[in-house]
């Protein structure tokens, strides 16, 4: 006989069971409604970072990938249109272009166009004749970074080795533009960059650092320029200044007056004095001067009769005017680093100095 199929069922779950793997699910979904929720809160965070007013709209997300502790800056909108930092720009970016026009090189963007420190290392080149060991055109961000530490190392050296806080690799390599209007305004007036710098530029930046897992944003007011004497040094303007500005005419006849009383002297060593500029930059005639000045010889291990390069110049220019504070002068408002720069005005100031303690009576300005 036949028998039915059996049919089958399904075993009863007790209710302790399915009581614990409810609880289990509805705990497992509010811990994943939990995370999201912590996710929606930092992204919400950033996007309020973003955009809040002022604040720039074109950043994305990705630049809020930050490490804990970690944080970024930008300069809000509103400050961004603000007409000294924009005369500040393009007053920088004239004066770059005008000292590398040789070069045929042409900046229009200081992020876009000086991040990589290609174009910063042949300002610097430029300023300082020296030269960088290093390959010209690097597309690799390591290359670039190295390139970047090696121009900011040397424009430490300038400061006498402190180490500057406005500025790092990794800020100018990011187009952080506070970090490279920082640089660009210390390097123009270490240089006595021919320009005018805009005085009190200020521009309101917005900071984001995560902090404790989440992206806290906090405004601050960054202080680029302020008066010019605090920034450069003295700017107590001379007659030279004067001179430079009101009076041409008159120059011509001070330069004049001032060739001729160098010639005077350094004729009698069988040298010239046609250029000033060019002849005194290195710093060898001024110690020659000296010498011939107060009757004595210079030994020549202790100055570079040959020099080659900025270093070397920059050091024969600062021995001539410590020959001339020892033959009791007083120092003149010049940098040697100017005068190896070619400045016309630093090199009359020294050579003025000299010819108020030993001019000739027949020599009148």
């Amino acid at each position: 006989m036949a028998t039915s199929p059996t049919k089958a069922t399904t075993p009863k779950k007790d209710k302790k069971d399915e009581s614990f793997l409810n609880m289990v699910t509805t705990l497992g979904r509010r811990k994943k409604e939990k995370d999201n929720r912590e996710v929606d809160d930092l992204t919400e965070e950033g996007r309020y970072a973003l955009e809040s007013p002022g604040m720039l709209l074109d950043i994305t997300p990705e630049n809020f990938n930050l490490e804990e502790g970690q944080e970024i800056s930008m300069i809000e909108n509103s400050s961004r249109e603000n007409s000294k930092l924009k005369e500040l720009k393009e007053v920088l970016i004239d004066w770059i272009n005008v000292e590398l026009k040789e070069q045929r090189i042409i900046v229009r963007d200081l992020e876009e166009d000086l991040f990589d420190g290609q174009i910063l290392g042949n300002l610097y080149e430029k300023l300082t004749g020296s030269k960088f060991e290093v390959r010209e055109v690097m597309q690799s961000t390591v290359f670039q970074k190295q390139k970047l530490q090696m121009v900011l190392d040397a424009v430490d050296k300038l400061g006498g080795n402190q180490k500057q806080q406005k500025w790092s690799v990794d800020s100018i390599h990011s187009k952080n533009l506070v970090s490279i209007l920082h640089l660009l305004v210390s390097l123009a007036f270490h240089f006595k960059a021919p320009i005018k710098i805009p005085e009190d530029v200020s521009v309101s930046v917005v900071v984001i650092q995560k902090k404790d897992n989440v992206l806290v944003s906090k405004k601050v007011s960054e202080t680029i320029t302020k008066a010019n004497e605090a920034i450069g040094g003295n700017f107590e303007r001379d007659a030279f200044d004067t001179l430079f500005s009101h009076a041409p005419d008159k120059l011509i006849i001070v330069r004049k007056s001032l060739v001729t009383f160098a010639n005077k002297h350094l004729n009698k060593i069988n040298l010239d004095v046609t250029d000033l500029e060019e002849q005194f930059h290195d710093g060898v005639y001024f110690i020659l001067l000296m010498g011939l000045l107060e009757g004595y010889f210079v030994p020549m291990y202790s100055y570079h009769m040959t020099p080659e390069t900025f270093e070397q110049k920059v050091h024969n220019v600062a021995l001539s005017l410590e020959l001339m504070e020892d033959a009791g002068l007083s120092r003149p408002k010049a940098r040697p680093e100017d005068v190896v720069q070619y400045h016309l005005k630093s090199t009359l100031r020294i050579l003025y100095t000299m010819f108020l303690k030993y001019k000739e009576a027949d020599i009148n300005l």
